[in-house]
């Protein structure tokens, strides 16, 4: 059985609620939910049943693992508040080595959940990835014993993999609903409802679920096909932005598929 049982969460944004309430479910002792703001940390203490705090100085000082779901910028300095010595910590950030705790405690590690989250949007944490590493092999087994819990998609993932893959993340998560919401904004333009293009949407992500991406590849780029691209051009002359989007794109996919031929 797991040592980890009692869990503060640092943090009360995205991530931090989404993960508390997952855990919580889970069976897990949410002791004491932190935040800057007392009003954020009671909106997530109440939902998991947990003590809401905005003074770190009145953290419990017996938990089993402090997580960190902080922003990457929130992160230090939060860090350099935090009473000495502590106990066991993780971060679930993608893009922070694990080494950002090295001069505040002993045992240390990451749990990085790889998924998009909303305060408001319950997620299904049972096939979402769950990414582990630790500068301790005890700590790394509780770690993935927790995990365990609401995943059955569990990986050991060292920083430089964790940083590479936090990267992809944004390519095909932030990146593509960015394009969702040029699509929205330009449908909107000619009074046309965005639902339209709800089931191609669906269909591109569940295509790349048996097909690899560059395979499931279509449109007009792909065979640079310069009348249509042109059309199209022409018709984003008052949105230079999007016009210049649409281009860089439309050039990067003919370069890679040029490549793979």
């Amino acid at each position: 059985m797991s040592k980890i049982n009692k869990v503060v969460i640092l943090g009360a944004g995205n991530l931090a609620t989404q993960l508390a309430i997952a855990l919580h479910d889970a069976g897990v002792n949410i002791m004491q939910v932190y935040s800057r703001t007392l009003k954020s940390a009671s909106v997530l203490a109440e939902k998991v049943n947990s003590t809401a705090l905005s003074d770190i100085q009145n953290l419990a000082k017996d938990a089993d693992l402090y997580i960190f779901a902080l922003s990457d910028k929130a992160l230090q300095p939060v860090l350099d508040q935090m009473p000495i010595p502590i106990g066991d910590v993780v971060h679930t950030a993608g893009s922070i080595p694990m080494d950002i705790f090295d001069d505040y405690t002993e045992c240390y590690g990451v749990f990085y959940p790889l998924q998009t989250f909303s305060k408001n949007r319950k997620v299904d944490f049972s096939n979402i990835p769950i990414c582990i590493e630790s500068n301790n092999l005890g700590l790394q087994e509780d770690l993935m014993e927790l995990a365990a819990r609401i995943s059955t998609n569990i990986h050991l993932i060292d920083s430089e993999q964790r940083k590479q893959l936090h990267l992809s993340a944004v390519f095909t998560c932030n990146f593509a609903n960015h394009m969702y919401s040029i699509g929205q904004k330009l449908l909107a333009e000619k009074d046309v409802d965005f639902d339209l293009l709800k089931p191609l949407i669906k269909e591109t992500a569940e295509k790349v679920q048996e097909l690899d991406p560059v395979s499931a590849q279509t449109g007009p780029a792909i065979r640079f096909d310069k009348e249509i691209m042109t059309k199209h051009e022409n018709e984003l002359k008052d949105l230079p932005d999007f016009q210049k989007i649409y281009r860089f794109v439309s050039e990067s996919i003919f370069t890679m598929h040029s490549e793979k031929k």
